[in-house]
């Protein structure tokens, strides 16, 4: 789920051209008209175990209906559906781009900003009462809605449940958590278990954002302007980031593998992060019924904070000028956009957690889980997504949090915090603005 944050310096500067490109009239490829006689889909998206598997059973859902639609289903990294997407779209030329495009929810709102006549009205196909509110926001733009909601991204405290009864708690105390009270488990832990309670990356300060969520906060503010000197909420998650090093209850990685090697393999007490960690968690087997999950700590000094947040996740668009707008709006009508049948399948087959509201009255949402000790963790996930702040990501999170990563360890290391977030405002700002 982690994603190259550099691009997102790089994409700024592209788009930025791209609204140069599209303002100068009579450059670009004139719009391709839709064909009533090619049947014929293309879907870009990246990872083959996750939205590829949904893209193809959402294909296979399609076609029962309709036999004469052509749907491929691309794999394809993020990192060059962003390289490919904004070549594309700044210079106006749409031979080989896809019909419907999976965008992360980062990354939406500067594609909305500097391409918005790119990008098909989806007001037609679904509603954003339909889907869960904190998601919705990201896919609109002067109040139309542009993308689809697909995976949540909710966050949740995956934990050991035999090392947290051997420290002296119970599974209730990690329940409503505080992060002190967290803390406080986790002490109990390293002293009793000898193992970390969590992993920190130093380079990933995934924590950070989603305590900031937490509060309805984010590095921007409602209008999606910079927000670091004065972001009380900001302030907060770094205290809280520094107590957890401070504790010493961390056990430090340096990437993805580091970081799902400590849980597999018993050297940390619990994993904070969103839901799509569950299959990583599982791959574990030996620690079938010693795990349960319980909603994501609150940020006790932070009044707004509450004991739910989010990261990660995306949503489908259609590309409106390819060719394809009203087949390609058709299969999201009858797909992602509102068929539970499909996010029933997509829970079992790969642990989707979905934002369609109605996603909860599917089966296989109440079934417990064996490996997470009986619990209906899907139940609980869709419950929790549900509570989750909706905040402004605005156009620049990567670019934001690359300067930020350097903040946050320089506080860390004992730097003044007001002195650090009022230098790295300017930066933050410069970066932007570039």
């Amino acid at each position: 789920m982690k994603v190259k944050k550099v691009l997102a310096v790089m994409m700024a500067g592209t788009m930025a051209m791209g609204i140069a490109v599209c303002s100068d009239a009579g450059l670009g490829t004139v719009k391709a008209a839709d064909d009533a006689s090619d049947k014929t889909l293309t879907i870009w998206a990246w990872d083959e175990a996750f939205n590829i598997v949904a893209a193809n059973e959402a294909k296979e859902i399609y076609q029962k209906e309709n036999p004469d639609a052509e749907v491929n289903v691309v794999t394809m990294a993020q990192d060059d559906i962003v390289a490919k997407l904004n070549t594309s779209l700044s210079s106006q030329s749409y031979d080989g781009l896809p019909d419907i495009v999976l965008i992360e929810d980062y990354k939406a709102q500067g594609y909305l900003t500097a391409y918005t006549d790119e990008f098909a009205e989806l007001d037609d196909v679904a509603k954003p009462d339909d889907f869960a509110a904190y998601k919705t926001g990201v896919n609109q733009a002067d109040g139309k809605m542009y993308g689809i909601p697909f995976d949540s991204g909710v966050a949740a405290t995956f934990y050991r449940t035999d090392y947290i009864e051997e420290a002296g708690y119970t599974q209730e105390d990690m329940q409503d958590l505080t992060w002190e009270k967290y803390i406080e488990i986790g002490k109990a832990v390293k002293e009793k278990c000898g193992v970390d309670m969590c992993t920190l990356d130093p380079s990933d300060i995934g924590q950070i954002r989603m305590m900031m969520q937490s509060a309805g906060s984010w590095y921007t503010d409602a209008e999606g302007k910079v927000s670091i000197e004065d972001n009380q909420a900001l302030k907060d998650a770094v205290t809280e980031y520094k107590n957890l090093v401070d504790a010493g209850i961390t056990k430090q990685v340096a990437d993805w593998d580091q970081f799902v090697g400590a849980f597999n393999n018993g050297e940390v007490a619990s994993v904070v992060t969103g839901c799509w960690i569950a299959p990583s968690i599982q791959k574990a087997e030996d620690q079938s019924g010693k795990w349960a999950v319980a909603p994501f700590p609150k940020m006790e000094i932070n009044d707004a904070s509450i004991n739910a947040s989010s990261i990660g996740g995306a949503g489908w668009y259609v590309l409106k000028n390819v060719g394809h707008e009203e087949l390609a709006k058709d299969f999201l009508a009858k797909t992602f956009a509102g068929n539970v049948d499909l996010m029933n399948q997509l829970v079992k087959d790969i642990t989707l957690v979905s934002t369609l509201n109605t996603a909860s009255e599917a089966p296989n949402y109440s079934e417990g889980s064996e490996f997470f000790g009986g619990q209906k963790i899907f139940d609980d996930f869709s419950n929790w997504t549900k509570e989750v702040p909706s905040v402004n990501y605005g156009m620049h999170t990567y670019a934001i949090e690359d300067i930020m990563t350097e903040a946050v360890q320089a506080i860390v290391g004992g730097a003044d915090m007001d002195s650090v977030l009022g230098d790295y405002q300017i930066q933050a700002e410069a970066a932007v603005a570039q």
